[in-house]
């Protein structure tokens, strides 16, 4: 074990985001943390590297490992340039590498046991450096910069002139290069393109230390990882796997607390009703036993009710009127900024129904072919064709469609002037805006938030032609989960840019690369893709370019498949997976089958003769105590107390009743259990 969080609690103000989180990792493991977001994620990494204390609980890192952390957004402040601030991660190998060109240098000029000395020192030194990979540490930082998506033109690009985007690229590859014994990754894809991030998933796979990653990309992780802590409500669970089979336990385990609540619930309120009834006999063994069950009932420790996952964002996307067959023709499209060529000669048609992914490196244009789709960007060559009906629905992933000024109400009744206060309110709360927070400005409200209200526009749009950009950035997983299901039952057509493989691989028919400012069409989701792509590369270009990220998508082709069988066998991808699945379940012959039909009749014929018992024991009762209080009436009658003998039947009467009621209580509570 290198690294270990006990019972680690923390609070802001009355809001408890970590409740008892306790879970360990080991040397060379792999680890994602999940939740929704506002779960405590990145709370927890903070607390575990010390930029945050805990309430209570204890994070105990082995003696002499270090810890790396890359935080979600960095600020980085340097007068350096891209290659001179990486360096800085490296300057301890350097200036070892100085000290031995320094050794190399006195020894040719000492003798005797001087030179034996610095010899000495020098074969140490040398041996240290080797294992520490020194001699490579130049080819390591183009590696790691280039793997990021940095250019050598961009080597020489000031730290103070780069993007927040470009800036965490820096700080995670500054992180990789000093090999810390742990490493903490806060969303590391976020500003990653695909190339990219398969360079990474590569990197880390290989990593000799061990790693924590706070992540939405399930393909990324579904690759990575082989343990999954989620977050939920405050609590952990430590699933073992990657997060496919993470995703199936969970809602195998999900299913069994529901179920376990549920009958809990339903013999609590049986249970409920047998004390009333046993009270209503108004006898003392009754009202004793009635007492005796509530005491057991008090005791009950009673289970809590699981959180329903897909109670988060209600999304239903319907087209208001069904467009063309031919939705979308575009013919010898071209675009240039400046001296920056993006692309020319595209041609793509889009059809009714299809959804269709447009994929490709950061600045190859992808956006910028939304863009020109939607009339925001003009064209410099070719044209586009919109079909018959063809209403278009925009999500901007910059959110420039939304009005700063305005509060979220405001928002959403000047773009739907028709919608009550009611309406607006309850299409809010469907995104999480409930309360106050339909008062809050567009300005003030996170990337996040800003997502979900342009979603709520989208949605309320009636589009049949949605046009996205980036939908999922800034959504937890479950709400990309949501957003899949809603635009998979989508009637109408969708045409988005995305990174998010698994969000890909789950809603796209086809795929269209951006690749040499060309479009590649692939008509399949991204496993497809993945499958293909060295086989277009070589039919539309001659040969597979970039050789490198063919290798990395061969190997996450490979990684998924592998996840896929993981999830399937509900073990982790690697050791202990193929001994999971070959213990595979025997399917029921049918002799079984019938068996099963018929304990299932039985039971339900002993059930309902049971219900049967019970109420002709209950209509018993009913005449019994009828009678009984008709015999106290009459005890009270002048005629009959002066009538000795009437009085004695009547008596002997009421205590026969007695004697039968107390039988038919004890029937009836040995029938209710």
């Amino acid at each position: 074990m290198i690294l270990s969080c006990s019972n680690i609690c923390k609070a802001f103000g009355g809001d408890e985001i970590l409740k008892n989180v306790s879970f360990h990792i080991e040397e060379h493991e792999k680890t994602a943390i999940v939740g929704i977001n506002g779960a405590g994620k990145s709370t927890l990494l903070k607390i575990i590297v010390g930029e945050l204390p805990a309430d209570s609980g204890e994070v105990v890192v082995s003696k002499g490992k270090t810890l790396g952390y890359l935080a979600q957004n960095q600020d980085l402040q340097s007068h350096r340039t891209i290659y001179e601030e990486i360096l800085e991660a490296k300057r301890p190998v350097i200036e070892m590498e100085q000290t031995l060109r320094q050794l190399e240098a006195d020894m040719n000029t000492a003798s005797g046991q001087e030179l034996e000395d610095k010899m000495a020192s020098y074969s140490r030194l040398s041996h240290q450096f080797e294992l520490i990979n020194g001699y490579a540490w130049q080819s390591e930082i183009v590696g790691v910069l280039k793997g990021l998506g940095f250019s050598e033109e961009d080597f020489e690009k000031q730290i103070s002139t780069l993007s927040g985007g470009q800036k965490t690229r820096v700080s995670l590859g500054k992180l990789l290069l000093t090999n810390p014994d742990i490493i903490l990754l806060d969303e590391p894809t976020n500003h990653l393109d695909m190339s990219s991030i398969a360079w990474l998933e590569t990197y880390l796979l290989n990593y000799k230390g061990s790693v924590i990653i706070v992540a939405h990309d399930r393909y990324f992780l579904d690759k990575i990882v082989s343990k999954v802590v989620e977050l939920d409500g405050g609590k952990s669970t430590v699933y073992l796997g990657n997060y496919s089979a993470y995703s199936e336990k969970r809602a195998q385990m999900r299913a069994i607390q529901m179920k376990a609540y549920l009958n809990q619930q339903q013999e609590i309120r049986h249970q409920e009703e047998v004390i009333e009834k046993l009270r209503s006999f108004n006898r003392e063994k009754s009202i004793k036993r009635a007492e005796s069950r509530e005491k057991m009932l008090n005791k009950i420790e009673v289970l809590e009710k699981p959180r329903e996952i897909n109670d988060a964002m209600d999304i239903r996307l319907k087209p208001n009127v069904i467009s063309g067959n031919d939705v979308l023709t575009v013919h010898e499209l071209g675009k240039s900024f400046g001296p920056l060529h993006l692309f020319s000669h595209v041609d793509f048609e889009i059809k009714r129904g299809e959804r269709v992914a447009i994929i490709g490196d950061n600045g190859t244009g992808k956006t910028t072919i939304l863009k020109i789709i939607n009339g925001l960007v003009e064209p410099d060559t070719g044209e586009l064709i919109l079909g018959s009906k063809v209403h278009i629905g925009y999500y901007d992933q910059d959110h420039q469609i939304l009005h700063g000024e305005k509060t979220l109400f405001e928002e959403i009744s000047d773009a739907y002037p028709g919608m009550n206060n009611t309406q607006i309110r309850n299409t809010l709360a469907a995104f999480l805006f409930t309360g106050d927070d339909a008062f809050k400005r567009i300005s003030d409200l996170s990337g996040g938030e800003r997502g979900r209200v342009s979603l709520a526009k989208l949605m309320l749009s009636e589009a049949n032609f949605l046009i996205l950009d980036e939908p999922t950035n800034h959504l937890d997983i479950t709400s990309k989960e949501i957003l899949e299901n809603a635009l998979c039952h989508y009637e109408g057509t969708v045409l988005y840019v995305s990174h998010d493989r698994y969000f890909i691989n789950k809603t796209a028919t086809r795929i269209l690369d951006l690749k040499n400012g060309r479009l590649v069409n692939y008509i399949g989701n991204y496993d497809y893709y993945l499958e293909k792509y060295d086989d277009m590369m070589t039919a539309v270009f001659g040969s597979s370019i970039n050789t490198g990220a063919a290798e990395n998508r061969a190997e996450a082709s490979s990684a998924a498949d592998s996840s896929r069988q993981a999830g399937r066998a509900g073990t982790p991808s690697g050791a202990g997976a193929s001994s999971a699945a070959s213990q595979s379940p025997v399917s029921p012959s049918s002799s079984g089958t019938k068996e099963d039909w018929k304990a299932q009749k039985e039971e339900q014929a002993r059930k309902r003769k049971l219900q049967n018992d019970l109420k002709k024991v209950e209509d018993e009762i009913h005449r019994l105590e009828t009678r009984d209080s008709e015999i106290d009436e009459l005890l009270c009658q002048e005629d009959v107390f002066t009538d000795v003998k009437k009085l004695m039947e009547l008596n002997t009467e009421k205590e026969a009743l007695a004697k039968t009621l107390e039988e038919l209580y004890e029937k009836w509570e040995e029938l209710a259990q």
